[in-house]
């Protein structure tokens, strides 16, 4: 059930924070992954190893979906699946900055059930189940109330403002950015920011827990076409995201 795997999650978002600050600021191994992958560090396996070992203890019938574990179709016949990123954020990881997140959800029938996003560095705990509040370190967060577009404050990388993506017209808003992704939706949830943008396909692991706990907070989030997301898929990916409240989603795609 979604109220006995919060807790859990939770618990093991502590775990995966403690292990990371091992490593951090400490000249941790690193490889490169190749392609467009990215970094991973020593650190982002050892988390992998030890939330595999906890949370698969816990629920032996759980499918496991995680950017550091070679994927396996079992996943997609398991009832509930993990989907968890061990270190969203690898390159602020290793550049021994503080805005790297873990992130763990539960997904059952495509949609997220419970969720958990750690900032490790931060000491901050963001969690949300399906039905319920949207928290950080236990006190409840909504987003942003703003209903003008024009001068909103989104999270966004500079490619995802270029005109191509706008056929309505690049919207006057103020551009932020954060590595993480989790990062970036918690930020939107918290109402930090008045949401946040992405228009390249993305994983779904770095976005799952962060997704619903921006809901829980109020939010519509949606791919870049409107379409709820939907996750343990094939692929693993969703078409980007688009988190922000009811008000700005509806301009923002008016505009696209």
């Amino acid at each position: 059930m979604p109220g006995l795997d919060l807790p859990l999650l939770a618990e093991a978002a502590r775990l995966a924070g403690e292990i990371t600050l091992r490593f951090w600021r400490a000249s941790p191994q690193v490889w490169d992954k190749g392609g467009d992958h990215g970094p991973v560090t020593e650190a982002d396996l050892a988390v992998n190893d030890a939330l595999k070992t906890m949370l698969l203890a816990a629920r032996p019938d759980y499918g496991w979906l995680s950017e550091e574990t070679p994927d396996s179709p079992e996943r997609l016949s398991a009832k509930r699946v993990f989907v968890l990123d061990p270190i969203d954020g690898t390159r602020a990881f290793v550049a021994g900055e503080d805005n790297f997140a873990v992130s763990l959800a539960v997904v059952e029938a495509g949609r997220v059930l419970a969720g958990a996003v750690m900032l490790p560095a931060k000491n901050r705990l963001y969690t949300g189940e399906i039905g319920g509040p949207a928290l950080c370190n236990g006190v409840a967060i909504k987003v942003s109330a703003r209903q003008d577009l024009g001068g909103s404050s989104l999270l966004a990388t500079k490619a995802n403002m270029e005109p191509a993506h706008w056929p309505g017209g690049v919207p006057d808003l103020r551009r932020s950015f954060r590595t993480s992704l989790a990062y970036r939706l918690c930020l939107a949830a918290e109402g930090r920011y008045d949401g946040m943008i992405t228009f390249r396909d993305t994983w779904e692991w770095d976005i799952a827990a962060g997704s619903l706990i921006c809901e829980c907070a109020g939010a519509r989030v949606t791919d870049r076409t409107g379409a709820a997301l939907r996750f343990n898929a094939p692929k693993a990916m969703t078409a980007g995201v688009i988190a922000t409240n009811p008000a700005l989603h509806q301009a923002i795609m008016a505009r696209l």
